[in-house]
């Protein structure tokens, strides 16, 4: 075979001489090596695939912070109450030099953030004549009454020693304190998810809502800020269930950790930019003087592919005169 001028399957051409090998042995030596470096790389970098947070496991781990974000979604002081587009027009939101990029989107997704407790309230009030009450009397209520009950018991629970609602000095709260207990008891009977991802269809799957609730209280700020997970941590966490993680992320993520973005109140709408323009950069590589001759002069491949440079650049035998 060493001496066989044309190839065929199962050798490769060297010069004027052919030389065999075994495809399935190359195919197992790069399969055990790839098995190996997978395993040893996810022992290494990999991150923890905790179970997903739920309203029930906030009520029983922090039920104050529970009370304490019902009445600011009540109050309309929350962080997604006063987020602007595309949930509301309370903020004015991120901008780019000047131009108003989020309030262009305009409000794609309306969220009420008061009816984020009400209407868990709401299904739960048949069984529960207090709730019920409460709720008859905060609708026969204007507005602005509304909010200066929710926001005397906001300030009272801040004063309180811990949060604590049982420590809340006597006031003028309305139904204020019968609605937050009243949420809190609905989270922990674990019917708060259900109500807050229903879409009106028979599948209810828009978590839009039930994750600006939780995200508006400090649950799960501390949880993620634990596992390093904060926004000026560098920290990172599988995607929900089995999708693939986040690590295709750490260039986006990076900006935000380096200044002027980690100081700035747009660092969203500047690090998309950004990353827009290394995209496009990217993209036109093959057309950027300069940029497209970094392979003529960092060779990386020619050591990759050495024995084939070695063999395209030895000299060839003359040829017989005849």
């Amino acid at each position: 075979m060493a001496t066989e001028t044309l190839p065929h399957p199962g050798t490769t051409s060297v010069a004027r001489g052919t030389r065999p090998y075994d495809l399935v042995r190359e195919f197992a030596i790069a399969l055990v090596a790839v098995a190996l470096l997978t395993l040893g790389l996810s022992l290494a970098f990999s991150s923890p695939d905790d179970k997903a947070l739920t309203m029930r496991a906030w009520a029983d781990a922090a039920p104050n912070d529970v009370v304490a974000t019902a009445t600011a979604e009540l109050a309309g002081t929350s962080a997604s109450a006063t987020y602007g587009p595309p949930y509301n027009n309370n903020g004015a939101g991120q901008n780019l030099l000047g131009v108003p990029l989020q309030g262009w989107g305009g409000v794609r997704i309306p969220v009420n953030s008061a009816d984020l407790i009400l209407q868990p309230l709401s299904d739960a009030a048949p069984t529960n004549r207090p709730v019920a009450r409460a709720l008859n009397r905060w609708s026969a209520a204007p507005a602005p009454r509304q909010t200066a009950w929710a926001q005397r018991y906001a300030d009272a629970l801040t004063k309180a020693p811990g949060g604590a609602p049982t420590a809340v000095a006597p006031g003028r709260y309305g139904p204020v304190p019968e609605l937050a207990n009243g949420f809190l008891i609905v989270a922990r009977s674990g019917g708060l998810e259900g109500s807050l991802t229903s879409s009106g269809t028979f599948y209810g799957g828009d978590q839009t809502r039930a994750l600006l609730l939780l995200s508006d209280g400090a649950y799960l700020e501390n949880h993620a800020r634990a596992m390093q997970l904060g926004g000026d941590q560098w920290g990172m966490m599988n995607e929900t269930g089995n999708y693939p993680g986040q690590p295709w992320l750490w260039l986006y993520t990076f900006w935000y950790q380096v200044p002027p973005f980690s100081t700035s109140d747009n660092a969203d709408a500047q690090v998309w930019a950004l990353m827009a323009l290394l995209t496009l950069a990217l993209v036109l590589l093959p057309l950027i003087p300069g940029l497209r001759s970094i392979p003529r002069w960092v060779p990386v491949h020619r050591l990759i592919w050495r024995s084939y440079y070695r063999t395209r650049t030895r000299p060839r035998p003359a040829s017989p005169r005849l």
